[in-house]
């Protein structure tokens, strides 16, 4: 039986590679996003294997329903990877308290929510797998971006207070440290004259990501740091 996938901040870029990796694996992918024009091109790409969920993730009611969306199509969810991220790129005399929140609820908050509906159905089943994406503002504070580097930090310790509390029970949690930036339409418009090379990969990512989900839990990852000339731990 194929894996139930949940990606959660599905956008150009890494989310999109994430969804066609997974699906390519033979998984079963719930996208969700709040952009349904994306989505639902993305989700008519991938096929059958796919269900666009147009979902805001930091409303209770609306990630209850999609996760029932998904599981209607799909079953018990198996896999979810808390990709979304809010930006708030001003320091601490710039910042507005609601954009301070606006980035917390999105990377943890909406993550929180993500995962306690999708922790019922892996303990039910056989186990399964939690990724959170973060960043190296979540290891080392990023200056001028206060409240994205407060919200990863948040996510960095969601992670590994789920990894110790839900590893005894099969649920591999794992937090993924990416230092760069990700080519996508909107980075190439506001950077045109940098070289492609200086971009990271999505699809090499992705294929990190997958391991992750497949690994032997005997080896277990806790954190997985793909900054450049870092050893993984």
């Amino acid at each position: 039986m194929a894996d139930t996938a949940v990606i959660a901040g599905v956008g150009p870029g890494l989310g999109a590679s994430l969804a066609r990796t997974f699906v390519a694996e033979g998984c079963q992918v719930g996208l969700f996003a709040r952009s349904t024009d994306f989505l639902e091109e993305l989700s008519s790409d991938l096929g059958d294997d796919a269900v666009a969920v147009p979902t805001d993730i930091t409303d209770p009611a609306q990630v209850e329903a999609g996760f029932d969306a998904v599981r209607d199509a799909f079953g018990p969810v198996d896999v979810l990877v808390n990709h979304a991220s809010g930006g708030a790129w001003s320091g601490l005399r710039d910042i507005s308290p609601e954009a301070f929140e606006s980035a917390w609820r999105t990377s943890a908050y909406g993550a929180l929510l993500c995962s306690q509906e999708a922790v019922d159905d892996m303990l039910a089943g056989d186990g399964g797998t939690i990724v959170f994406t973060g960043a190296t503002s979540a290891v080392r504070g990023r200056g001028g971006a206060i409240g994205f580097s407060a919200a990863k930090f948040a996510v960095r310790g969601m992670a590994e207070s789920m990894a110790r509390e839900l590893g005894p029970e099969g649920i591999h949690v794992a937090h993924v440290v990416i230092d760069g930036q990700i080519e996508t339409p909107s980075v190439r418009e506001s950077r045109p004259d940098r070289d492609e090379d200086e971009f990271l990969d999505p699809d090499a990512i992705a294929d990190s990501y997958w391991h992750l989900v497949e690994q032997d839990r005997s080896a277990w990852t806790l954190e997985l740091d793909l900054r450049p000339h870092v050893e993984a731990f």
